[in-house]
């Protein structure tokens, strides 16, 4: 049997990763696609990137998606006089809207997002700069948050807020986030992130944008899970979207770090019900940003996130600015193939008592359960829109499943989906089945080792170019191709 990583990995790119052969090794260490981090970075950097990324993706002969993350309404502290300041436990402390940006002391300072004042109330809990630092507020006079220090500690330039429960007003959609949307499209990715997402409201009104800037082979809407709130409107969501990331950072810092693996465990088993992509991120080799070496936890953390069938697990930091980022590649790597070696990573009983409503999907079910409980080597699913691909994704199985597809987007939405190799191919080239099948067969050979004897699985559909068209389900024997 032909072992393939079906975890993929998600690499964020950054000054450790500019240099053309740096950038290189990380794609040939095992990197699905890439993630560009619009928190940082200008505009001429990320398409550099992007220029960069397509380059070396041809070269490899391997397709690379490309994320754009938006960075959201990130809120924030505004500037301190002397860059940050020292708080200590029961300490008086104000957070003034109204105050001049780069005013800030040891009594008060501003913030960036303006109707917090209207947001909070007296008793709720802020936490700054990733939980570090905690306060409750007293009192809301106008523009003004008057708030009581309870976890001290240092406070510099530009740290986030967080309100402990969520509940803040904040837009999902900035002006900057709307910019750097429409240059993310016009500059062909794969996906693009929506972060701090409330509802499917905030999806859909990414999802327009879009549709104004292309309309066309759009990409796809990941939802990035970092809001309390957004937790009870969880199904809504990865409905609306086309994948979702559970973001652990903020996140943590709403609902507290206990919460968090469970409600992990949740958005996966949600997101894999209800048919779309799912992407676990944060601090998966944290420590890898300055050693080679991950820890024995985030070597468990990521391989309890492969045995809960995420689509998906993603570096941060790691590789954008860390001195290892092939090494935590290639440690990412190692313990998924470890974990999915076990057989319960490589069997399923998912739906098979399910009446299933659509051909596609009977189909794409079928497929697998044959391949499951017979002597085959290879799936392949032929495909426009990439859903017949996605829907086998959702079913544990050792075999590897190759999308083709001769549609650019299609094929970038893939490097995402559990377990799903993308291969370019035209089926519109072909006037017969039996020239097709051949030629999909020949394909599949040129770039992997099977025997006369093996059984392949393919399915298609009868007109190619419709979405949703996969209709027909063929075992064939590569010995009848040879």
């Amino acid at each position: 049997m032909i072992h393939i990583r079906r975890t993929k990995i998600l690499a964020t790119l950054g000054p450790a990763t500019d240099d053309p052969e740096t950038l290189k090794k990380l794609l040939l260490a095992g990197v699905n696609a890439v993630r560009l981090n619009f928190s940082h970075g200008s505009h001429d950097e990320q398409l550099n990137r992007i220029k960069l990324v397509k380059k070396i993706s041809q070269e490899i002969k391997r397709h690379i998606g490309i994320m754009a993350d938006l960075q959201g309404p990130k809120i924030r502290v505004a500037n301190f006089k002397n860059k940050s300041i020292s708080l200590k436990n029961g300490a008086s402390f104000i957070l003034d809207a109204d105050m001049d940006d780069n005013a800030g002391d040891e009594h008060s300072v501003g913030i960036d997002y303006k109707n917090l004042p209207k947001d909070v109330a007296p008793g709720d809990m802020l936490l700054l700069d990733d939980g570090r630092i905690a306060m409750q507020v007293l009192e809301v006079n106008h523009n003004k948050i008057n708030c009581m220090v309870t976890t001290g500690g240092t406070l510099s330039n530009h740290k986030g807020i967080n309100r402990q429960g969520g509940g803040l007003s904040a837009k999902a959609l900035t002006n900057k986030d709307k910019k750097d949307l429409s240059f993310a499209v016009k500059n062909d990715v794969d996906y693009i992130a929506i972060s701090f997402p409330r509802n499917a409201d905030d999806i859909l009104e990414a999802k327009e944008l879009i549709k104004k800037e292309c309309s066309d082979q759009p990409p796809g809407i990941i939802a990035k899970i970092e809001r309390a709130e957004a937790i009870d409107e969880i199904d809504n969501i990865i409905l609306a979207s086309d994948g979702v990331m559970v973001a652990r950072g903020d996140l943590a810092v709403e609902i507290g770090d206990a919460e968090v693996p469970l409600v992990q465990k949740k958005i996966i088993h949600c997101a894999r019900s209800l048919d779309k992509p799912v992407i676990v991120a944060t601090q998966m080799m944290e420590s890898m940003i300055t050693c080679n070496v991950p820890t024995r936890a985030e070597v468990s953390d990521v391989a309890n996130a492969v045995l809960d069938n995420t689509d998906a697990i993603m570096l941060s930091a790691e590789t954008a600015a860390g001195t290892y980022p092939i090494e935590a590649v290639e440690a990412m790597h190692r313990v998924c193939m470890r974990v999915e070696e076990q057989p319960q990573s490589q069997v399923s009983s998912h739906r098979v008592e399910l009446l299933f409503s659509k051909i596609d999907e009977t189909i794409a079910m079928a497929a697998m359960y044959a391949a499951n409980h017979m002597e085959c080597k290879a799936i392949i699913a032929m495909s426009s829109s990439g859903r017949t691909p996605l829907i086998m994704s959702r079913i544990r199985t050792s075999i590897p499943i190759y999308g083709f597809s001769h549609i650019h987007r299609t094929l970038g939405k893939m490097t995402l989906y559990r377990g799903i190799i993308p291969i370019r191919f035209d089926t519109r080239k072909f006037s017969n089945t039996l020239e097709l099948n051949a030629a999909a067969i020949t394909h599949l050979l040129a770039g992997g080792k099977f025997n006369d004897n093996d059984n392949i699985i393919i399915t298609k559909g009868d007109t190619s170019g419709l979405s949703g068209g996969t209709n027909t389900l063929k075992i064939l024997n590569i010995g009848d191709f040879k």
